[in-house]
């Protein structure tokens, strides 16, 4: 089951009767366990998981009964506390020989908002409410250390707001907003909601695709605050006509010693392929709406660039990936 994106979260009467939950920022996945005790992770489109999560397994083994299906976040969080998403990617690319290692050393955890089957009994035409009271008696005895984890849940309004607020810092993406009577409806995305936290802040152009004198996207860049160079740190969603326009007339062609690459790598562009591009002097600032999803050293969806900042010189702008600069 998805959700739509609205703006914000609902206030006053509008909130009675839904129930709030924070937007993990890992791999969808559920947790299927066949009758004769076999288990598997399936992500959102249908792929099995469990090769590179056998922590996971482990813990669904150990803990959830037999024909029984769960839904819920793979996630993993980094040693600073914050939600790593490059570290579940890299489980996916890496050798089956390592991975043992992996889960030792950097341990994933399956956290459970939802249970469609139960020991056999069909679950996703009950209402969410008493879901979630079935998933909670599941966990009842869930040791603290396991790799599954109960996911949060609220029908508190100024609750849900706090989480908002608190938890973006370490990467939660948003407000999922789902009605207490809901039932479950495998790929409908008309009755859920999800509200995603996002900032504004500034970045420095240093190439676009399409034309220079009309953008049709922007590569933004930061500058790392340890080694001091100039790195890709995003990319915007398309330019609106007029702001492509605007953007286009106070962009200059670089010379050689930009320090970005002729051609963007893979993961930059369409099915893993290079990006052509064109660089430009890393001169002009914009400031750009970005939400809490990073990938290493970038911001991992695609920004919203709101308007130019002919005010502010580079050395204004944030480091790494910084919502505020440091001054």
């Amino acid at each position: 089951m998805l959700a739509r994106q609205i703006d914000r979260l609902p206030a006053g009467s509008g909130a009675a009767g839904l129930l709030f939950e924070p937007k993990w920022d890992g791999f969808r996945a559920l947790a299927i366990i066949d009758r004769n005790g076999g288990i598997d992770l399936v992500s959102r489109r249908g792929k099995s998981l469990k090769r590179g999560f056998p922590e996971v397994v482990a813990a669904v083994h150990a803990v959830l009964p037999a024909d029984t299906v769960v839904d819920g976040e793979i996630v993993r969080w980094s040693g600073e506390g914050r939600l790593d998403f490059g570290a579940l990617q890299h489980r996916n690319t890496t050798a089956r020989a390592a991975i043992a290692q992996l889960a030792a050393e950097e341990p994933c955890h399956l956290i459970c908002f939802d249970v469609l089957r139960v020991a056999g009994r069909d679950m996703v035409g009950e209402p969410l409410m008493r879901r979630r009271k079935v998933l909670e008696d599941l966990f009842a005895d869930v040791p603290g250390a396991s790799a599954l984890a109960l996911g949060l849940q609220t029908d508190d309004l100024d609750t849900a707001r706090a989480w908002y607020d608190d938890l973006a810092p370490v990467g939660v993406e948003g407000i999922m907003i789902k009605p207490a009577t809901s039932r479950y409806r495998a790929g409908d995305r008309s009755v859920w909601r999800k509200v995603k936290h996002y900032a504004s802040t500034e970045a420095i152009i240093g190439g676009v695709t399409g034309g220079l004198d009309r953008p049709a996207e922007l590569i933004v860049g930061r500058y790392a605050s340890e080694s001091g160079e100039l790195i890709v740190a995003g990319r915007t969603v398309p330019l609106h006509a007029a702001d492509s326009a605007a953007v286009g007339a106070v962009l200059t062609r670089a010379q050689a010693t930009h320090p970005w690459p002729e051609m963007l790598p893979g993961g930059w562009g369409s099915a893993g392929r290079p990006t052509d591009y064109i660089r430009v002097d890393p001169t002009v600032v914009a400031e750009i709406r970005v939400d809490v999803a990073i990938h290493g050293d970038r911001w991992r969806h695609g920004l919203r660039f709101l308007r130019l900042r002919s005010d502010l010189d580079v050395s204004a702008v944030p480091t790494d990936l910084d919502t505020y600069a440091a001054n």
